[in-house]
């Protein structure tokens, strides 16, 4: 089988190497030149564990490529999967589909000049409720009926284990009315029926909403976790116990259930904001994800407060050691992280902020030049007053602290 993946984002270039591994001939579209040729040279433009080598070894045998040319990506494929940005609008917080709706109307001009084949369309991207339908009317501008199929297949992957989570999923889901769809999708994961892979077959618009809806579930879960560790250390409890006690009951389970300094990254923020501006247009309100959203956002701002406390109510003159920068472990992905919230406030209360992060420190440097960088956690905890662990690389669980 053969298909086009348009978008070399994270979604886009993890999607399209795993379908590789699968046996498909994949061919990944993007605007950017230049991230094309880097990309043809087996450089990545992201961190993620085990993906240069899985890009090296397909490329290699000939079923992984890379191209700006959209028209001649489409020809012949058997699906065309839309795997753009969707970021937040500004001003409103609802997604921005102008790159979901840009790539479709250019698929439809391809596909017209391409003949008569059939082709499935399948937005792979993280879109509202109703995107399918919208794609699909633009489809129609350029094509006849019975030249196109739509289909919504939403990713769930975790930044960090984005290939195990593509190669061994806990469900695929897919929304469309029409059978093509369904047998030519059913063909592209017939590797994961070898896992017996549940795959929920449903419409459009429920398989849009399955993605934001899980996501908001489980940006909800970490913030009660996270308000419940704010009450242990009031009444002397440990969080940690009151998680794993609760979260050894089957109906809960134990899954992201770890306190912390609240959720970022590039997809609980954005998608709680869409699913919450979502629900507003359709006059059925979710108080409890816009609840979420606040609190969220006042727990990351608490962190400097916090500090601040533990340093006897003042950080003027101290120098603070920060290990871990970006938004979670195992990647290089800085968005929404929540070290952006509270390590430069620090630095403006008057301490120095010496901070270390194995991959994200090329992107943290953009957003944060007022902290100063370290080559190892050793460098950044020489000296401190403080040591700040914010996120839990594997890296900083046996570090040698008599050495500092």
């Amino acid at each position: 089988m053969r298909i086009a993946m348009i978008g070399t984002g994270y979604v886009g270039l993890v999607s399209g190497a795993c379908f590789s591994e699968f046996g498909v001939e994949v061919t990944c579209v993007d605007k950017d030149a230049a991230k094309i040729e880097r990309l043809s040279r087996g450089e990545m433009p992201i961190y993620e564990p085990g993906l240069d080598h899985l890009v090296a070894s397909n490329m290699a045998a000939g079923r992984l490529r890379f191209t700006g040319d959209l028209k001649t990506a489409v020809a012949g494929a058997d699906a065309v999967f839309i795997a753009v940005g969707t970021p937040s609008r500004r001003g409103d917080g609802h997604a921005d589909l102008s790159y979901v709706f840009a790539a479709a109307a250019e698929i439809g001009e391809a596909l017209q000049q391409n003949g008569n084949e059939r082709t499935l369309v399948v937005t792979k991207s993280t879109v509202p409720v109703g995107t399918g339908r919208r794609v699909e009317r633009i489809l129609q501008k350029a094509l006849p009926a019975g030249r196109f199929d739509v289909a919504s297949n939403p990713e769930f992957l975790r930044e960090g284990s984005a290939i195990s989570d593509f190669m061994r999923p806990d469900r695929v889901v897919i929304g469309t009315e029409s059978e093509h769809a369904r047998t030519v999708l059913r063909a592209l994961y017939r590797p994961l029926y070898l896992f017996e892979t549940p795959i929920v077959f449903t419409t459009l618009e429920t398989a849009e909403l399955i993605k934001y809806a899980a996501n908001a579930f489980l940006a909800t879960k970490i913030t009660f976790i996270n308000e419940v560790a704010d009450l242990c250390e009031a009444v002397g409890a440990d969080v940690q116990d009151v998680a794993r006690g609760i979260g050894l009951d089957g109906r809960i389970g134990g899954k992201f259930l770890h306190a912390g300094p609240g959720f970022g990254g590039s997809c609980f923020p954005k998608d709680c904001q869409a699913l919450v501006r979502t629900a507003e247009e359709m006059k059925a309100p979710l108080a409890i994800v816009d609840t979420v959203l606040r609190v969220n956002d006042a727990r990351k701002r608490s962190m400097a407060r916090r500090v601040v406390e533990a340093c006897g109510g003042s950080v003027e003159g101290l120098t603070l050691a920060a290990l871990g920068l970006t938004f979670k472990p195992n990647t290089d992905d800085m968005r929404d992280s929540p070290s952006l919230a509270f390590l430069p406030a620090l630095s403006d209360a008057g301490a120095t902020v010496r901070a270390f992060d194995p991959e994200g420190i090329a992107e943290a440097k953009k957003l944060m030049p007022e902290l100063e960088y370290c080559t190892d956690p050793y460098e950044a905890m020489d000296g401190a007053d403080a040591l700040i662990l914010v996120t839990e690389w594997n890296a900083f669980r046996a570090l040698d602290l008599t050495r500092v």
